[in-house]
């Protein structure tokens, strides 16, 4: 007797890593995208789903693939759009209230937790004790890598920093179990492409308040295109293609592959120092991702 991942399990697992790992480079290509141009970090996110958006867009039209018929598609396609703004507009709220380390903490570790609970209120699949501790061990880890928030923060600004972010979390828990159930007719690329295009115009009138034009070169589009395209454009496609078959609990998880590659890149590009305690949470951050891929889809017995 044999045990191993089904094909479908480890194909998830392919475009959900794939999906993580460019999600990482998004920080890093937006903070330069914001250097460039004096964007405000909203107006950076807004260009973001608009470039991503319309570049799919232009490829289905390109592919002559025929657009989503049926009202079901449409209406997970407007849930898309309205969640992607929302958790846009309340990560980048949350950043503006507190601090990108609260902002980024608090959204990305929430949303693990929130998607478990989601799962367990609807019946999908319990939350077990092995299932909670790697979860709390991704937290941990986390939160070693981000660092905790500085003292100088007021109890005000880190409150709304906490509620926008748990909401950001929420928006992004919801696209991701909402998206786990497949509807035909309905690929990857037409859901991120069309969601996308639609987020950015339900987040251009808070752009449009902040300022949204620059004074474009070749330096800043191709920053731009390199935003919209990377950790959007494709990585969204790949997980919005791996979260059928991986689980929406996985995805969540394997979400956290993205502020461990920004470190790094960071790092690297950026020369940002990573402390020990940075270092540390990569590991504990590597062992829970290693542990989720693990006993991420029931094996096949044969």
């Amino acid at each position: 007797m044999s045990i191993s991942l089904s094909t479908t399990g480890r194909s998830g697992l392919v475009f959900l890593v794939g999906a993580g790992m460019l999600w990482g480079t998004g920080g890093l290509l937006g903070t330069l995208l914001g250097r460039a141009t004096g964007l405000s970090p909203v107006a950076v996110a807004t260009c973001r789903l608009a470039v991503g958006g319309l570049l799919l867009v232009a490829l289905l039209a390109l592919t002559r693939r025929p657009w989503p018929r049926n009202l079901l598609a449409w209406r997970r396609i407007g849930a898309v759009a309205a969640l992607a703004a929302t958790f846009q507009a309340c990560y980048f709220g949350a950043v503006a209230a507190s601090s990108v380390s609260v902002a980024t903490l608090i959204t990305i570790g929430a949303s693990p937790v929130v998607v478990a609970l989601l799962e367990q209120v609807t019946g999908r699949r319990a939350v077990d004790r092995r299932r909670a501790a790697t979860i709390g061990l991704a937290l941990a880890g986390l939160a070693l890598l981000v660092g905790v928030p500085s003292d100088d923060l007021d109890a005000t600004g880190l409150l709304a920093g906490a509620a926008l972010a748990i909401a950001a979390a929420g928006a992004f828990a919801a696209v991701t179990v909402i998206s786990a159930r497949p509807i035909p007719g309905l690929d990857a690329m037409t859901i991120t492409g069309l969601g996308f295009t639609g987020g950015a115009v339900l987040l251009m009138p808070l752009a449009l308040t902040t300022g949204i034009t620059f004074e474009p070169n070749a330096g800043s589009l191709a920053l731009l295109a390199a935003l919209g395209l990377v950790p959007t454009a494709v990585a969204y496609t790949l997980y919005f293609r791996g979260l059928p078959d991986a689980g929406p609990g996985t995805a969540a998880v394997l979400a956290l592959l993205e502020p461990l590659t920004g470190a790094i890149l960071a790092a690297i590009v950026l020369g940002e120092r990573l402390t020990t305690l940075g270092m540390m949470g990569g590991a504990l951050l590597t062992a829970a991702l290693l542990l989720t891929a693990n006993e991420s889809r029931p094996a096949d017995v044969g």
